[in-house]
């Protein structure tokens, strides 16, 4: 098998206003919003590392200071978690950011969409493949999704999109994708009408691109909603070299939505050792 050009590179598209958790993302990134005891936004970071990302690339906006604060040291807080002895809480704060990890912030100018904040990035990527995360969609699984996408990357040497069923009537709230026998992408559409959906196989949250996206997603026009999409300049791809649907394992939880939210809060604590047998009493007290 040919040599393929590492991933280092993880780019998190974190610009948005996150309205439908208004009033709580007034003031704070919707990506901060925590899941038990961790915000989204750390849960994506990890899953990056995990795959082998050792660049972290935050398109941001004007109201997303405290995610670049998430990965700063912070030097008093250490220092109190270790005089008062709660050296615990210290590794946990410490390893928030390993050694050997670095992050750069870009701002994105104008919200333009999807594909203008993966455009956004291209002079921290360069030319190598690239990874796309977006944190509204928390994926739990024994192997990080990303690590699975790397796999297959590995393997073919092409762009690969994380796909999974959705219902029909849900076509337009997403990519839909028609694929090949061998899960080559043949057609990818935004959000089409229920009656018009080529298949059910929705994008969801996680791409792996190679770097002939960027010259694509500058000849892109603005499409629907006015912004540049990057299903339009995955169409585009497609023309030139294959696009592989990769259907990950894992439950993915649309945390962008309150009922998504909510039911990772759940499912995290009954997870968590501390939390799980209060959680499952408390459930059970109100059924």
């Amino acid at each position: 098998m040919a040599s393929r050009k590492p991933v280092r590179t993880a780019v998190f598209p974190v610009a948005g206003r996150g309205t439908r958790f208004l009033p709580a993302t007034k003031a704070m990134p919707k990506e901060m919003l925590p899941i038990v005891d961790k915000p989204l936004i750390q849960y994506a970071v990890e899953e990056a590392i995990a795959a082998g990302a050792t660049r972290l690339v935050f398109i941001t906006g004007s109201t997303k200071r405290s995610i670049e604060d998430h990965f700063d040291r912070d030097p008093e807080l250490e220092r109190a978690l270790e005089v008062t002895g709660k050296h615990d809480l210290l590794d946990v704060v410490r390893g928030i950011l390993p050694a050997g990890v670095s992050c750069v912030y870009i701002r994105q100018g104008e919200p333009l969409g999807l594909g203008h904040a993966v455009l956004c990035a291209r002079p921290a990527v360069g030319d190598e493949p690239f990874y796309v995360h977006l944190p509204d969609d928390l994926i739990r699984a024994p192997v990080g999704a990303l690590a699975q996408m790397r796999a297959q990357y590995e393997a073919t040497g092409a762009s690969v999109l994380a796909v999974e069923n959705v219902p029909q009537e849900k076509t337009s709230s997403y990519g839909i994708v028609d694929v090949d026998t061998a899960s080559r992408l043949r057609q990818i559409v935004e959000k089409p009408q229920p009656s018009r959906a080529p298949s059910t196989l929705a994008v969801v949250g996680r791409y792996l691109l190679t770097s002939t996206i960027f010259d694509l997603l500058e000849q892109t026009g603005r499409g629907a909603g006015g912004e540049i999409q990057l299903t339009d300049g995955i169409a585009a791809l497609l023309q030139r070299e294959p696009v592989h649907a990769f259907r990950f394992e894992g439950r993915r939880y649309d945390c962008g939505s309150k009922l998504g939210y909510i039911e990772a809060i759940v499912d995290f604590a009954l997870e968590d050792p501390a939390l799980a047998a209060p959680v499952r009493a408390h459930i059970a007290a109100h059924r």
